[in-house]
C-alpha cells in the first residue's frame, strides 16, 4: 500500500489561510507536558508578523518568561473534513511593549467589529461581556504578543 503525503501550501495559500481566521492555538512548552492554549490573532500582512492578545495573567505568563519558543497552529477544515488546511509556525512570541500597543489594539477592535464577534469573547480577556470591544484601548488588563523569529513553517492542505 502506498502513502498518500497530504500536500503543501504555498506562501500565497497559507498566507490567506492565516489572514482569513483570527484564532489560533499557541503550545508553550510546559514543565511535564505541552501547555496549548487558544489565542485571538491579526495578521499584519505589510510586515508579516502575527498579533496575539492575552490577559494580564495565567500559566501562559509563566511558562513565556521560562521559554519563548512556542509553535503556533491556525487551521480550517468543513464539517465532513473533506475541506481542510493548517499551518504550524514555530517561532518565539515576545512582548510588544512600545509604542504601535494603541496601533495593534485599535486592529484588533477593527477585527472583532468587522467579524460582528460576540461581546462575549472578550471575556477569555478579562472583560466582561457587557463591555465594548473599544475597552482594549483604555486598560492594560491585555498583553499584546509577537511572533518574532519565525523556524521552521508547515503549511498542508487536503488535496
Amino acid at each position: 500500500m502506498n502513502i498518500f503525503k497530504i500536500p503543501q501550501m504555498n506562501k500565497k495559500e497559507y498566507d490567506k489561510l492565516i489572514n482569513e481566521n483570527y484564532i489560533s492555538r499557541i503550545a508553550f512548552n510546559g514543565d511535564s507536558f505541552p501547555y496549548i492554549a487558544p489565542f485571538m490573532y491579526i495578521f499584519d500582512k505589510n510586515e508579516e508578523f502575527l498579533y496575539f492578545l492575552s490577559t494580564n495573567y495565567g500559566i501562559k505568563i509563566d511558562l513565556i518568561k521560562k521559554n519563548p519558543k512556542v509553535a503556533v497552529e491556525i487551521e480550517k477544515y468543513s464539517n465532513d473534513m473533506s475541506n481542510y488546511q493548517f499551518i504550524t509556525l514555530q517561532g518565539r512570541i515576545i512582548e510588544v511593549n512600545d509604542d504601535s500597543k494603541g496601533e495593534i489594539k485599535e486592529k484588533f477592535i477593527k477585527m472583532i467589529n468587522d467579524r460582528k464577534l460576540s461581546n462575549k469573547s472578550l471575556s477569555a480577556l478579562g472583560y466582561s461581556p457587557d463591555e465594548s470591544p473599544n475597552a482594549l484601548l483604555n486598560e492594560e488588563r491585555i498583553l499584546i504578543w509577537k511572533l518574532v523569529d519565525v523556524d521552521k513553517i508547515v503549511a498542508l492542505k487536503n488535496p
